[in-house]
C-alpha cells in the first residue's frame, strides 16, 4: 500500500478553490446502532442504521476582499458544496475526490484562524 504525505489537499467550497487557506480537514461519520435481538438468540446482534457526518476544517483566516471570510460569510444559513481530495489534481482511484452538502454554521477563529465543524446534510459520494 502506497503511503502519502499531505502536502497539497484541496479543499473546494462551492466555486471557490480555499485549500490556501487550509492547515486541516477532517471527514468523520459515525452509525446509529440498531439492535437486531429477536427471539432465540443468546446474544445482542446489531446492525449498523443512518450515517452522521461532519466535516471540520481549520482555516488561516483572511478578511480581505475576495478572500476566506468574503467566501464564507455570506453562506451563512445556506446549504454549500463541498468537495475534499488528497492531492490536486483530477479524481482518480488514488486521488478520490468526497463531495458533500453542509449548512454552514462556523464562527470566525481567534488569532487569525477559523476552526469549523459543520454537520453534512446527506451523504458523502467518493469520485474516483
Amino acid at each position: 500500500m502506497a503511503r502519502l504525505v499531505l502536502t497539497n489537499v484541496t479543499v473546494t467550497f462551492g466555486a471557490t478553490d480555499l485549500s490556501s487557506y487550509v492547515t486541516s480537514v477532517t471527514l468523520g461519520s459515525t452509525y446509529d446502532i440498531v439492535e437486531t435481538t429477536a427471539f432465540g438468540n443468546t446474544a445482542r446482534t446489531r446492525v449498523a442504521g443512518l450515517a452522521d457526518n461532519s466535516v471540520s476544517i481549520e482555516f488561516n483566516q483572511d478578511y480581505a476582499a475576495s478572500a476566506l471570510e468574503s467566501v464564507i460569510y455570506p453562506t451563512l444559513g445556506t446549504a454549500v458544496s463541498i468537495t475534499v481530495k488528497p492531492v490536486a489534481g483530477a479524481a482518480s482511484a488514488s486521488n478520490p475526490a468526497y463531495s458533500f452538502r453542509t449548512p454552514l454554521n462556523g464562527s470566525i477563529g481567534e488569532l487569525a484562524t477559523a476552526s469549523v465543524t459543520w454537520p453534512i446534510s446527506g451523504v458523502i459520494t467518493k469520485t474516483t
